[in-house]
C-alpha cells in the first residue's frame, strides 16, 4: 500500500510540474543536418533515466521528415509514428490562445478587458487582471497545481473527473503572487480562466470552441479534447523512468480533465505541426492580433524551457538559437515532454515528443540541445545569431 502511495504521489508530483538550463552547444560551424538531430535522439533514448522513444517531425517546403529512436510501447519493437496519438500537455495553451484572440478579432472580446467585465464571480482580487495578463503570464494568479486541493485530488482519485470550478476552487482563496503586470510566473490557472471566460461570452463549451474554431479551421481530424483518461489507439505510450528500473506505463494513469484548457488537448505529431503553422502563422485571427502575440518578455519560459533564449508571448514563446529564431510553445505531462515551433511565417515548422515527463539536469540539457539542433536543421542551417 505504501508502495502504491508513493507512486501515485510521484505522478502527482509530475503533473503539477506539468500542467505548470544549459543547452549543448553547437560545436562548429558547419552545417546541422537531419542524420546529426537522428543522432542526438539515439543519444537520448540511451542515456540512463532516458525515454524509451522519441520522435522529431520537419515540416520543410510542404513536405514532413519523421526522425525516431527507441519505442512507442516497452516490450515492442514499434517505433514511435508521427500519426500516434499523444498527451500534448501545455501546449495546450496554444489553443486557448487562438480562441481568445479570434474573440479579440471579433469584437466580443479585448486584450486588455479585466476579468470581472467578462466573468463574474471569481474571487475579488483577480478582478482587475487583464486578458493580456493570462495570456503572457504576468496575472498573478496562484497555479492551482501548487494547491492542496489539487494535490489531494490526485492522491485519491488520479482518474476521476474534474469540472473547471473545481480547480478554481482550490485557489480561490489563496492571495494572488504579485500585481497583475508587474512581472511575469507561470500559472496554469490563466488558462483555466481564459477557457471559463470564451464559455462565458459565446454560451458553447471549451470542447465544442475548439472543434469549431481550431480544429476544423486547421483540418485537424485526428486531434481532441477528452475529459476521459483512456486514449485512442494507436498511442505514444508513457512512462516514467528511473535509471537501472524498467519504465511505468503511465499513459493512462491521470485525468486529462485537471488539465482542461491549460493541458488536456491529445493530437499526434503530424497534426501538431500542422496547428503550430496556423497559430504562428496568424492565420487563425489575423496579421494585426499576431503583432500583439508577439511582444514577448525576456526571460519568460514555460515548463520546460524550449531550445536557446526563452522569451514569453501571447500564448507563444519565442526561441532563440544560434541559427536562428523561432516561435512556438512546450508541453509537460506525467509520461510526455512536448514541443512545437515554427517559423515566424508558419511556412517551416518542428515537433519533438519524448515518452517521459519532462527531464532535469544533464538530460534537460541533451533535450534542449537536440532541439537546438533541430531548429538549425529545420533553418538550414549554420549557426548564426538572428532577430
Amino acid at each position: 500500500m505504501k508502495e502504491a502511495e508513493k507512486a501515485v504521489r510521484g505522478l502527482t508530483i509530475a503533473f503539477a510540474a506539468a500542467v505548470m538550463g544549459v543547452i549543448a552547444p553547437i560545436a562548429s560551424a558547419e552545417s546541422v543536418s537531419d542524420a546529426r538531430v537522428q543522432r542526438d535522439l539515439r543519444q537520448l533514448v540511451a542515456t540512463p533515466g532516458g525515454p524509451p522513444g522519441a520522435i522529431v517531425t520537419f515540416f520543410r517546403d510542404g513536405r514532413t521528415t519523421v526522425l525516431t529512436a527507441g519505442v512507442a510501447r516497452v516490450g515492442t519493437r514499434r517505433h514511435p509514428q508521427a500519426t500516434d496519438f499523444m498527451r500534448i500537455a501545455s501546449i495546450s495553451k496554444a489553443f486557448s490562445g487562438a480562441i481568445a484572440l479570434e474573440l479579440v478579432r471579433d469584437g466580443r472580446l479585448r486584450l486588455d478587458d479585466a476579468i470581472d467585465e467578462r466573468l463574474p464571480g471569481l474571487p475579488p482580487a483577480w478582478a482587475q487582471v487583464t486578458i493580456r495578463e493570462l495570456l503572457d503570464h504576468t496575472s498573478g494568479l496562484p497555479d492551482y497545481t501548487e494547491s492542496e486541493g489539487f494535490r489531494h485530488q490526485f492522491e485519491t482519485d488520479p482518474t476521476g473527473f474534474v469540472p473547471p470550478s473545481r480547480i478554481i476552487s482550490w485557489v480561490a482563496k489563496e492571495r494572488v503572487n504579485f500585481a497583475s503586470g508587474s512581472r511575469y510566473r507561470y500559472s496554469n490557472t490563466d488558462n483555466i480562466v481564459i477557457g471559463l471566460i470564451a464559455e462565458h461570452l459565446t454560451g458553447r463549451s471549451y470542447g465544442r470552441l475548439l472543434r469549431a474554431r481550431v480544429f476544423a479551421p486547421l483540418g485537424l481530424r485526428q486531434t481532441s479534447f477528452p475529459s476521459r483518461v483512456r486514449l485512442p489507439s494507436p498511442f505514444l505510450h508513457g512512462y516514467v523512468t528511473t535509471a537501472g528500473a524498467r519504465p511505468r506505463d503511465v499513459s493512462e494513469s491521470l485525468s486529462p480533465s485537471g488539465a482542461w484548457a491549460s493541458g488536456a488537448v491529445v493530437s499526434t505529431p503530424l497534426e501538431l505541426g500542422a496547428f503550430i503553422r496556423g497559430y504562428v502563422s496568424g492565420r487563425l485571427f489575423g496579421l494585426r492580433l499576431r503583432r500583439e502575440q508577439r511582444h514577448f518578455l525576456p526571460g519568460g519560459a514555460s515548463s520546460p524551457p524550449g531550445p536557446g533564449a526563452n522569451a514569453a508571448g501571447l500564448a507563444l514563446f519565442r526561441y532563440r538559437t544560434k541559427c536562428g529564431t523561432v516561435y512556438g510553445h512546450t508541453g509537460n505531462f506525467p509520461g510526455y515532454v512536448q514541443w512545437a515551433a515554427a517559423t515566424g511565417d508558419g511556412r517551416r515548422s518542428i515537433t519533438s515528443s519524448l515518452n517521459i515527463p519532462a527531464p532535469t539536469g544533464r538530460l534537460l540539457a541533451r533535450l534542449r540541445g537536440m532541439q537546438a539542433d533541430a531548429v538549425c536543421a529545420l533553418l538550414g542551417g549554420r549557426p548564426r545569431v538572428t532577430g
